[in-house]
Parts: C-alpha cells; sequence; structure tokens
C-alpha cells in the first residue's frame, strides 16, 4: 500500500525534527499537503498514519491533510484549468495537448505541533518523493 510508505516517511522525518529539537514530548499534529494527483488516497493514509505512530512519539497526533486541487496550463494558448480526476490534460479551449501541470502532484509536510504547546515548526526537510 503506498499510504504506508508515505505514513512511514512522514512518522520517521517528524521524529527526526523532534530528536534534533531535543525537549519534545510528543507530537499533537502534522499538517501535510496532498495534490489531488500524488495518488495518495486521504483515508487511507489518515489509517496508516495512525498505524505508523503507534509506538513512537507521535502517538495519538492528528493528521491533518490540505488538499491541493491539480491545475494545468496550455502551452499554446496560456489558458489554465482545474484538471479534475481522473486528469484532462487536454486544453478545454483550444484542444492542445501540450500542457504545464502547474499544481497537485504535492505531498510535503507544512508544520508541526509540538506538545509543549510552542508555536508550529516547519518542515526541515524535502518534500517526500512520489516514488518512495
Amino acid at each position: 500500500m503506498h499510504e504506508m510508505s508515505v505514513a512511514l516517511a512522514v512518522v520517521d522525518q517528524v521524529a527526526e525534527a523532534a530528536e534534533r529539537a531535543g525537549d519534545v514530548t510528543a507530537v499533537r499534529s502534522v499538517r501535510l499537503q496532498v495534490g489531488e494527483l500524488a495518488g495518495v488516497v486521504p483515508d487511507a493514509l489518515a489509517f496508516c498514519f495512525e498505524v505508523a505512530c503507534a509506538g513512537t512519539l507521535l502517538e495519538g497526533a492528528e493528521l491533518v491533510t490540505e488538499a491541493v486541487p491539480g491545475r494545468a496550463r496550455c502551452t499554446p494558448c496560456a489558458h489554465e484549468w482545474a484538471v479534475g480526476m481522473p486528469p484532462r490534460l487536454t486544453c478545454p479551449l483550444c484542444g492542445g495537448t501540450r500542457t504545464d501541470l502547474l499544481a497537485g502532484r504535492e505531498l510535503q509536510i507544512l508544520d508541526v505541533h509540538w506538545e509543549d504547546g510552542g508555536p508550529p515548526h516547519a518542515p526541515t526537510r524535502e518534500p517526500i518523493s512520489e516514488e518512495r
């Protein structure tokens, strides 16, 4: 299951950041940006995240996902549109097939809230690779 590898990567990255911070006793929440085209099913990810957190500093942490809709731009006419699911990658205005994907493949940790009540911490690593 792809979502389990994503959940494990998130848990590992947050646990490493918490260890570097030094005084973190628990993680309360993790906010994750998930693009519509990232190939991740949010409900499956939430289930896997809960399983992956068991027995770690993140046990009981809430996973908050922020959906990013897929958007594309037609190279010939510059029209932009929501690609939807399944993705429509031909231009609805001119029918062009040369398009640039502008958004929708995101998969990254946006912030983490430590139990100590401090401000949310920005991620310290690169976005999670889709090919893990």
